[in-house]
C-alpha cells in the first residue's frame, strides 16, 4: 500500500512529487486546519501559513494521528508550533536556498560599499571623482556557519575579503580560510559587514541588542537573513540613528509584514525587503529533488537528512 502525502504546497509541485517511483498518493490539506490531515496520512508536507501561527496554543487531540513524519518545506521550523516536533519524525528544507540567500547577501555588501546609485551623474555639474567603497580587503563576519552561512563565506573569499566566522557548536566549518572566533563580541567588533544567519529560537531571541551593538565596529553593516527574532529591532533603530552602525540590510523583521508606519520602512541607513532573499519560486526544483531523495530513503529504511532536534529547535 502506497504512502500518503498530505502536501501544503502548489499542485504543480505535488503532481511531480507523485510520480515518485514509491507511488504515493498525495492528498490535499484544509488550509484553516492543516494539521487534521495528521489523522489520514503518513507524511505532512507543511510549509509556513498564518494557520500555524494561529494554533501555537491549540494543541488537537488527534495529533500526531498515524503520521510517521512531518517534512517543513522551509529551513526553519521557528514559525510553526511547538507540537508539531512532537511528530515521531521532523525534517527540513536546509540547504535549498542557501546559494540564492549567499547571492543576496553579497549583492548586499557590494550595493552598500559601491553604492553607484548615490555616484551617478545626470549633468555635467556633476562630473567629479567620488571615491567608492571596496569589498576586498574588507572582513565579512559571519553569525551562523551552516549552508547559507558557509555559502557567503565561500563567496566571500573569492572576492578577496576576509571571513571570520562563529558557529554555536564551536565546531570548525571546514571551509579553508575561514577564521573561526571564539565570541560574537569579537566578531562584530572586528566585521565591516556583519552577516546573521542563524535560527530562531528561544536562545538566539534578541541576540543582536544593545550590549552588543555598543561593540560593533563603528560604521559597521549588518544584513539579517535569519529570523527578525534575532535583533532587538528597537537597539537596532538606536544604533543606526547614534552612528554605532552604518547600514542595516534586513530581508526579515518582527513581526512579517512591519506595521504602517514603522521606522525601518523610512530610514535613510536601512535597505528593507520583503522575506525575499530565498528566491523561493525559482528553486523549487531543487525542494523537489530533495525531498524525493528523503523520500526515497525512507522507503528504505534509512533516516531522510536534515532531521529536525526538538531540543534546540532546528
Amino acid at each position: 500500500m502506497s504512502l500518503i502525502i498530505a502536501s501544503q504546497l502548489e499542485a504543480d509541485f505535488n503532481r511531480n512529487l507523485g510520480l515518485h517511483p514509491s507511488g504515493p498518493t498525495l492528498i490535499d490539506v484544509a488550509e484553516d486546519e492543516p494539521w487534521t490531515a495528521a489523522s489520514e496520512a503518513d507524511i505532512l508536507l507543511v510549509r509556513p501559513t498564518p494557520a500555524w501561527r494561529q494554533s501555537t496554543h491549540l494543541r488537537p487531540h488527534i495529533w500526531p494521528g498515524r503520521l510517521k513524519w512531518v517534512y517543513s518545506a522551509s529551513a526553519g521550523v521557528d514559525f510553526y508550533p511547538g507540537w508539531l516536533l512532537d511528530a515521531p519524525l521532523v525534517t527540513c528544507g536546509r540547504g535549498v536556498a542557501s546559494e540564492e540567500i549567499a547571492d543576496y547577501v553579497i549583492a548586499a555588501i557590494y550595493a552598500h560599499a559601491k553604492n553607484l546609485e548615490a555616484v551617478t551623474v545626470r549633468s555635467r555639474a556633476e562630473w567629479a571623482h567620488v571615491p567608492l567603497g571596496r569589498v576586498s580587503g574588507t572582513t565579512i563576519g559571519i553569525v551562523g556557519l551552516g549552508a547559507i552561512g558557509a555559502a557567503v563565506a565561500r563567496r566571500g573569499l573569492a572576492l578577496g575579503a576576509q571571513v571570520i566566522g562563529l558557529r554555536r557548536s564551536g565546531a570548525q566549518s571546514g571551509i579553508s580560510g575561514v577564521q573561526h572566533v571564539g565570541d560574537l563580541e569579537t566578531l562584530v567588533g572586528e566585521a565591516d559587514h556583519i552577516v546573521v544567519a542563524v535560527p530562531g529560537t528561544p536562545q538566539t531571541r534578541h541576540l543582536f541588542n544593545e550590549a552588543l551593538f555598543a561593540r560593533t565596529r563603528p560604521g559597521a553593516h549588518i544584513i539579517n537573513v535569519a529570523r527578525g527574532s534575532v535583533i532587538d529591532q528597537d537597539a537596532l533603530i538606536d544604533a543606526l540613528d547614534r552612528r554605532r552602525l552604518g547600514f542595516a540590510t534586513l530581508d526579515v523583521t518582527e513581526p512579517e509584514p512591519l506595521p504602517e508606519g514603522h521606522a525601518l520602512y523610512t530610514h535613510p541607513r536601512v535597505w528593507l525587503t520583503p522575506h525575499i532573499s530565498s528566491n523561493y519560486s525559482l528553486v523549487r526544483h531543487r525542494l523537489l529533488e530533495k525531498i524525493q531523495d528523503d523520500l526515497s530513503r525512507f522507503v528504505r529504511g534509512e533516516r531522510p537528512t536534515d532531521i529536525v532536534d526538538p531540543g534546540r529547535g532546528y
